[in-house]
């Protein structure tokens, strides 16, 4: 029961989160200020180390969602916690170097992940764009 606990309280953070960038005046008129910038990171922070711990936990639970050379099942925790963090930010930023890859339901999540993390920039701009135009 706290394993699906955790997975829908991992999902309200990363959705709290990206719903910041939709919230009038919460990103500035400016396009260029170190606000908007610490915005954007938190926001990324937030979306990277959810999708990590979601790989993470299903990890714990034993299903296969990362295929990685170097960690297996019988690895400690903070090997599978690393490389799903290390995971999830190659993915959320489009890097994908190959050296871990989704299997099974982890392939879903991924394909999620990236989504996002090509979305976040995309709704970042719009949004200064459109209250740029409305001031």
């Amino acid at each position: 029961m706290l394993f699906y606990i955790s997975i829908f309280l991992i999902i309200i953070a990363i959705s709290l989160s990206l719903k910041a960038l939709f919230i009038p005046h919460k990103i500035k008129g400016k396009q260029v200020s170190f606000e908007n910038f610490i915005t954007l990171a938190l926001i990324y922070a937030t979306v990277m180390a959810g999708f990590g711990l979601l790989y993470y936990l299903l990890d714990l639970k034993g299903m296969l969602v990362l295929s990685d050379g170097s960690v297996n099942p019988g690895s400690s925790s903070y090997d599978r916690m690393s490389s799903s963090m290390y995971f999830s930010a190659i993915t959320l930023f489009s890097v994908g170097y190959g050296d871990i890859a989704p299997i099974g339901i982890g392939r879903i999540i991924a394909v999620l992940e990236a989504l996002v993390g090509y979305t976040i920039p995309a709704a970042f701009v719009t949004r200064a764009v459109f209250d740029h135009k409305r001031n």
